[in-house]
């Protein structure tokens, strides 16, 4: 019996034995198969950056931000976008809005990593230094900025080097509305509601008041109908020139762009500034031009304040 369970017991043994080079096949299998899949993951990771990218800039308004958020960029440069209106002619409040939607208020990441608050691409032009993102196609080349105050600027001039933008700066300087609308129809962006878009953060965060401050005036709503309706009766009773000219100094205070412009000019003629006033919407009630009521009243801005006479003739 002991004779015929030994052999049995040498075969069981052998047998254990030749299972292991099995395991140390699997674990070999095992290890190699972690290596290939964190490299694919590791390209997974990148991918899914780029995309979040991407998303920031291609519609920042998706960028949720807070007001908190959005009137502190606008702290941070409003007096850049005033100074950019001084010398550009390009509204502080339509820069701003840009600048608000474009960067989501500073937290995009063009903006962040590479000062680009317009998401103004390198184009032909561009010599200095830039990134790539995933936009409109992949891997797409932005302009890089050492200093937002830059971007600002390097903004205005990208509006007033092109053709296609100068029916823009033939508007009213206060037309926020028409300068909305006429960026989407010049080109500068594909999105459908970009002029509502623009128009709402001005009007929500009231940034036309900086156009105002440049200009030269306060801004307050348009004065009533009654009130332009009293002050048009005494017009009718003045019966001479002088008396004319002394009632047409009071009357043209709320006039309206709608009412006639008055066509004759008259020597000595002057003009009391009134609240919400500036030198363009007098240039045009009485037919003249800023330059030359600057020059006549030797100012060296279009600053000008309530209760002020200028010389008009």
């Amino acid at each position: 019996m002991k004779k015929i369970l030994y052999p049995l017991l040498m075969v069981f043994l052998v047998s254990c034995g030749t299972s292991k080079p099995k395991i140390q096949t699997t674990k070999k299998v095992v290890h190699t198969s972690p290596q290939n899949k964190g490299n694919q993951l590791g390209k997974e990771i990148v991918k899914d950056q780029n995309s979040a990218k991407s998303e920031e800039l291609v519609a920042t308004s998706k960028v949720k931000v807070t007001p908190e958020i959005v009137n502190s960029y606008v702290m941070q440069f409003k007096d850049v976008a005033m100074n950019n209106m001084k010398q550009h002619k390009v509204p502080a409040s339509i820069t701003l809005a840009q600048g608000i939607l474009e960067s989501g208020a500073g937290t995009g990441t063009l903006c962040r990593t590479a000062n680009n608050h317009f998401g103004i691409k390198c184009h032909k032009e561009w010599a200095g230094e830039y990134v790539r993102y995933d936009d409109d196609a992949e891997q797409e080349c932005f302009r890089k900025y050492d200093d937002p105050t830059h971007s600002y600027r390097d903004h205005s001039l990208f509006l007033t080097s092109r053709s296609w933008y100068a029916p823009l700066f033939k508007l009213d300087p206060y037309d926020y509305k028409g300068w909305a609308y006429g960026l989407k129809k010049s080109g500068y962006a594909t999105d459908p509601k970009y002029p509502e878009k623009l128009i709402s953060i001005i009007e929500r965060y009231k940034l036309h008041e900086y156009d105002s401050k440049v200009l030269g005036f306060v801004f307050i709503p348009s004065p009533k109908t009654d009130i332009i309706e009293k002050e048009t009766k005494t017009v009718v009773k003045a019966p001479t020139s002088k008396e004319l000219i002394s009632e047409v100094k009071d009357t043209v205070k709320v006039l309206t762009k709608s009412d006639p412009i008055i066509e004759m000019p008259i020597k000595g003629t002057t003009h009391t500034v009134m609240q919400g006033e500036t030198l363009y919407a007098i240039s045009r009630k009485y037919s003249t031009t800023v330059e030359q009521i600057r020059q006549k009243n030797n100012l060296i801005d279009n600053a000008i304040a309530v209760g002020q006479t200028l010389i008009i003739f």
